[in-house]
């Protein structure tokens, strides 16, 4: 059985939750650290200062018991309680000190005293021991530990929320860059992140200022070299128009013959890409303006068949009405039937299902770099065939209308063009929003 490979949560992958991981655990390695060195030097110094005072009580004790005299309260030999290492210590002739429980205590419950530090030395072959109440030390101890963590979890916390603070801002500056990046990339030209610490050079400038001050700065190159290449587009096929037109009367005044249709098929040719350079130049400049009304799709795809003069069959299922601009969608419609008859192979169906209009040829299918990135301007097929403007011209159209234009390549082959229109919402039962511009049922069948 194979083995699914654990995948983190896409938040986990985020700069704030990195942050914070990094912040966590760093907070908690400096302050067990700085506990740790508290903790040994607070503790290290209550016990011997503790041992001291039990071995001058030790002292003190051996003292009374060389001269005969009762030993202090506290104290004697082999007195119980004391534990069993430090009494071996003194038997050797050694003495010693030790934390251990203290003698038990009348009223203790679990029959144990409190915590005590015992001292002990050699009294002929026994041990002679005292011991002193621990039990304040071993407090202030606890009570300083408690202190530690306490103060340790105010820190990590505190240090936690202004690094959050300060990721945050960063990550916002961040995402908004990214944001405008991809509004960038979708075609809006004139959006900037506008940073105000690149709008003042005298102020100090960070990583992600200088991000967004480059962002800025590319989009604004890219917008003026784009703004050139369409005026120069749009101003080459203005000044096309009056030499072609003369040339196009020029060439009826041919006579009839094989010579005079060729010259008339390459002005109509040379007429039909200036008027689709102008077009996208329109396209581009972002300036066209809709005239949305409603349609039925029905009629409005079979006149754009009959207006190809192209054997297409339509097939239309539950058509549904649509308020679109009729002219530019009968644009987009014209162009992907001619490129199914043009680039594929027969038979070419024209199908309307609802507010989609497919278009489906039996040819080749769109080559891969058209399903990756969409039509390219003047690249062609290799035969030769049009001048790739055409299914540009149809994506940019069908983007003013509000549809959908998608390229497929069917598994049992050819080509597919599937367009999605907004559909036309009705305000009540048996009311509407505009007029229908053209009425009748549809129909199946070639047209």
């Amino acid at each position: 059985m194979r083995r699914r490979r654990f995948r983190s949560p896409a938040w986990a992958a985020t700069l704030t939750w990195k942050s914070a991981v990094f912040l966590t655990v760093m907070c908690c390695t400096l302050a067990a650290l700085l506990g740790v060195l508290v903790h040994t030097a607070v503790t290290r110094q209550t016990v011997s200062h503790a041992r001291e005072k039990a071995l001058d009580r030790l002292e003190v004790v051996t003292d009374a018991y060389e001269a005969g005299e009762p030993l202090p309260r506290g104290s004697g030999i082999d007195p119980p309680g004391l534990p069993a290492s430090l009494r071996a210590l003194a038997a050797n002739g050694e003495r010693g000190t030790m934390v251990a429980d203290g003698p038990h205590r009348p009223g203790d419950p679990d029959g144990r005293g409190g915590p005590a530090m015992w001292a002990a030395g050699p009294a002929d072959g026994r041990a002679l021991a005292t011991w002193t109440d621990y039990s304040h030390s071993a407090n202030t101890i606890a009570g300083l530990d408690r202190a530690i963590i306490g103060s340790s979890l105010l820190a990590i916390a505190a240090t936690l929320a202004v690094g959050l603070f300060a990721v945050g801002r960063v990550t916002r500056r961040l995402h908004q860059t990214a944001r405008v990046a991809r509004r960038i990339s979708a075609g809006d030209l004139d959006a900037r992140v506008g940073d105000p610490r690149t709008a003042r050079p005298v102020r100090g400038q960070d990583e992600v200022a200088i991000v967004s001050g480059a962002l800025d700065t590319m989009a604004s190159s890219l917008q003026r070299k784009l703004q050139t290449e369409q005026r120069f587009t749009a101003d080459v096929a203005h000044e096309l128009r009056t030499p072609l037109t003369g040339l196009s009367a020029a060439a009826e005044l041919l006579p009839p013959g094989r010579p005079a249709e060729l010259v008339r098929d390459r002005v109509r040719a040379m007429r039909s890409l200036t008027e689709d350079l102008l077009e996208i130049s329109r396209l581009d400049a972002r300036t066209e303006q809709v005239d949305l009304a409603v349609h039925d799709l029905a009629p409005l795809v079979e006149r754009v068949v009959r207006a190809s003069g192209t054997e297409t069959e339509v097939r239309v299922t539950d058509p549904a009405p649509v308020e679109t601009d009729r002219r530019r969608l009968e644009r987009v419609l014209g162009n992907l039937v001619a490129n199914a008859h043009r680039h594929g192979a027969g038979p070419v169906v024209l199908e309307v299902a609802g507010a989609v209009v497919s278009v489906r040829d039996h040819g080749a299918g769109f080559p891969a770099y058209l399903l990756e990135g969409g039509p390219q301007r003047f690249r062609t097929d290799g035969a030769g065939k049009g001048h790739g403007l055409g299914l540009t011209i149809a994506v940019g159209q069908a983007a003013v209308i509000g549809a959908r234009l998608e390229f497929l390549n069917p598994p049992d082959g050819g080509a597919l063009a599937r367009l999605t229109l907004p559909e036309y919402v009705r305000l009540g039962d048996g009311d509407s929003a505009g007029n229908t511009g053209d009425g009748g049922a549809g129909t199946t069948g070639p047209a």
